[in-house]
């Protein structure tokens, strides 16, 4: 008797490996973030230049946008987002009037959930194709590994040289 077997390799996911970078930099940055003074953080190193609470702040709005770019494009099959005026934000928001510990949880527990998010994101959703603002059209996989990116960016910007990303560059 005779048969045949068709073989099946299971298609990795790409958004498992970008979950879990974001998920141990959240774990490392927090008890450091976490071991620096309210009021310092509350300073501004020049005019133009973001305070260290003015920096997560910029995170936790780039965490939300970037949460329904996640899942409006893996909804939809495609996305249009509009950009969005960071400075504009941070200056609405007045995160330098937030207690530092408070912002460093919030923004540490919406991190945590995003690589949930992340990580339960369909492979077939990697290929995407996005529309942001201005920007050159990304796919979903992109957008992801380019969030994780420029948070590390910015968490080097209040540590210093902490996390390895070449954002920026």
């Amino acid at each position: 008797m005779a048969f045949s077997a068709i073989l099946t390799i299971p298609m990795t996911n790409p958004f498992s490996s970008i979950a879990s970078d974001l998920g141990r930099t959240v774990a490392q940055a927090k008890p450091l973030l976490l071991k620096l003074d309210n009021a310092d953080t509350t300073l501004r190193p020049s005019e133009n230049k973001w305070a260290q609470k003015e920096i997560l702040g910029h995170l936790l709005d780039s965490a939300s946008n970037n949460h329904q770019r996640f899942v409006r494009a893996a909804q939809q099959g495609s996305l249009t987002f509009p950009g969005y005026d960071q400075n504009f934000l941070v200056e609405l928001e007045r995160f330098a009037d937030i207690d530092w510990n408070f912002l460093v949880d919030f923004w540490a527990a919406y991190n945590r959930f995003l690589a949930h998010v992340i990580n339960s994101l369909p492979a077939e959703t990697a290929k995407v194709i996005c529309n942001i603002g201005n920007n050159e059209p990304a796919t979903l996989e992109w957008i992801a590994g380019d969030y994780v990116a420029h948070l590390k960016h910015h968490l080097n910007q209040i540590l210093g040289q902490t996390f390895a990303t070449d954002y920026g560059k």
